[in-house]
């Protein structure tokens, strides 16, 4: 049975962090690049964001009869998009935030700066309409 407290208590924290994040959108990424509070505050809010919404989304999937458990994370966001959750191209553009994850809790890359320093925004932009998206399926 799908919970929808705990969907509703992860977009709440999302939309917190999506605030706090917020905070940061107009610092210059040598701010961001060079300043090691700055850097560390944003990497561990990209990751709370992303890993609440991978929690979300498989717990969603979990309890639909409708498909298979993926094999990844990233699927999660297509698994979403099967499900009529998420519009298809949207899952695609999201799920790749999963890769920016994976290399901030894993390390098994060099960080490119840039990259991380645009994520912000695109984060903002996507995991603000996420949020939208799944409010709007736990209330039909």
């Amino acid at each position: 049975m799908l919970n929808k407290e705990f969907i509703k208590n992860k977009i709440n924290f999302i939309q917190s962090e999506l605030k706090v994040l917020a905070g940061f959108k107009d610092c210059s990424l040598q701010e961001i690049a060079s300043d090691y509070a700055k850097h560390t505050i944003v990497e561990r809010i990209l990751e709370r964001i992303i890993n609440d919404a991978l929690d979300i989304n498989q717990h969603i999937i979990a309890e639909s009869e409708k498909i298979e458990v993926p094999n990844d994370y990233k699927e999660t966001f297509s698994g979403l998009a099967k499900i009529k959750i998420l519009p298809k191209k949207f899952s695609e553009e999201i799920s790749k935030s999963v890769g920016l994850r994976n290399i901030l809790v894993h390390q098994y890359q060099k960080l490119d700066e840039k990259i991380f320093y645009n994520s912000i925004k695109d984060c903002l932009k996507s995991y603000t309409k996420y949020c939208a998206y799944i409010l709007k399926h736990i209330k039909s």
